[in-house]
């Protein structure tokens, strides 16, 4: 079992931590104490991973169960070394949303599995040969432009549920930003859970949520599954959001070395496998495409405990919510104005993650190169550029990542070989 990273050992009592110190990943508290700490993770997850298949139109339980069984899998495969839950992840929302304008949910599902196995292969290369290659291939203006763009060229989706229902979105967005800025810990971290309940409350005051299916659904039941369909039409759409988990896995990583005096590193490779292979089955089954979250790294900030005992308690968990129809129809009842008052939030919250990548790296915009790349690409991508060779269709993320590496790389080769390029 010591391989799956499911041998704990007890820290301390099991009920105290000392000043200064934290549990471990390869400790845990008591089993009532570890219990509890694995639904907050579940909580911290809820708000995040559902919005994404109620955006996209994807049933919530077959998510959540995908969710479930990503988390599980991942600390196997990580064999217990690196805490973490995999929820829905935004970057997958843009591309599901395109792909199903002309394939509908299935091939969106088909674009899902490519990422989810391009992603698997891209760690097994990283296992192998370590992630400085990456680096090398996606440096920070590239990384960061990549993401913003991704974020920002949702911006029209997010406006089109706000102006449906202004009031409930409005109330939505600012529960939101009250929330995170008046509370601390645990309340503070999930201030969009907050604001979308206040949101959805509002919006049953208005009569703007449907109950007839909730009343129709059953307690206990299988989650709907999904077969994919896969069209190359798509692969311009998704591979792009590979770039993205990349960074987000190899960041969470870096994190949880960081808060727990860990050397990682060697895991890197073994986390992007198991986020690439729960994506593919995601993909295969009708789920959303799974990250690592930083919503939970909040949880084990604020509660010190990095015990992987507690992930597999908020695995589990999850399953078992996903088996219950009554509360995937529940979910999925989540009105447009809710939706909109939150994506406006975290649309934009993904485009300034990219600009965070900048200035973590100190990327220097007076050099013409660094400029000319985010410059060219924010503006394919936010504008949604689309090129249509033949039966193909490429649109914004797609063109504009594609333009992020070739102006870059290209700009590059050419100071270099001209003698221009800026000291």
């Amino acid at each position: 079992m010591s391989l799956l990273g499911t041998k704990w050992t007890v820290h301390g009592d099991g009920k105290t931590i000392k000043p200064g110190q934290v549990v471990s990943p390869s400790e845990r508290l008591s089993w009532p104490r570890t219990i509890g700490i694995g639904l907050q993770h579940v909580v911290a997850m809820f708000g995040a991973t559902f919005l994404v298949p109620i955006i996209t139109g994807m049933p919530p339980a077959t998510t959540l169960f995908f969710s479930g069984i990503g988390t599980l899998l991942f600390l196997a495969l990580t064999r217990g070394k690196v805490p973490s839950y995999l929820g829905s992840s935004f970057a997958f929302i843009a591309p599901i949303m395109a792909s199903q304008q002309q394939f509908g949910v299935s091939g969106a599902l088909g674009g899902v599995v490519m990422a989810g196995v391009t992603l698997a292969v891209l760690g097994l290369i990283v296992q192998k040969f370590g992630a400085s290659w990456i680096n090398r291939l996606m440096p920070a203006p590239v990384t960061g432009t990549i993401v913003a763009l991704i974020g920002l060229n949702l911006a029209p989706a997010a406006w089109g549920n706000f102006k449906l229902a202004p009031v409930t979105a409005m109330i939505t967005l600012t529960v939101i930003i009250l929330t995170s800025v008046l509370f601390r810990g645990i309340l503070g971290r999930l201030s969009i859970l907050v604001g979308v309940v206040a949101g959805y409350l509002v919006a049953v005051l208005r009569g703007e949520v449907d109950f007839s299916k909730i009343n129709d659904a059953g307690i206990i039941g299988l989650p709907h599954f999904q077969t994919p369909t896969f069209h190359f039409a798509v692969v311009g759409l998704f591979i792009p959001v590979v770039l993205v988990l990349v960074a987000e896995n190899i960041g969470h990583v870096k994190s949880v070395a960081l808060m727990t005096g860990a050397d990682l590193d060697p895991y890197a490779g073994r986390a992007l496998i198991a986020d690439g292979v729960a994506t593919t089955l995601a993909g295969l089954g009708g789920g959303s495409g799974t990250t690592t979250y930083a919503e939970n790294i909040g949880v084990m900030a604020a509660t010190k405990v990095y015990s992987t005992a507690a992930y597999w308690v908020a695995g589990v968990a999850a399953l078992i919510l996903s088996f219950s129809p009554k509360f995937g129809e529940m979910i999925a009842t989540v009105p447009v104005g809710v939706l909109g008052g939150a994506a406006t939030l975290l649309y934009g919250m993904i485009g300034v993650l990219g600009v965070r990548i900048w200035v973590q790296n100190k990327v220097n915009f007076s050099n013409n190169i660094n400029l000319t790349t985010a410059a060219v690409a924010l503006i394919v991508g936010i504008a949604n550029f689309e090129w249509n060779p033949g039966t193909l269709q490429f649109s914004g993320i797609a063109l504009g990542t594609a333009a992020a590496l070739i102006i870059y790389h290209g700009m590059s080769a050419l100071a270099k070989w001209r003698g221009t390029a800026a000291e």
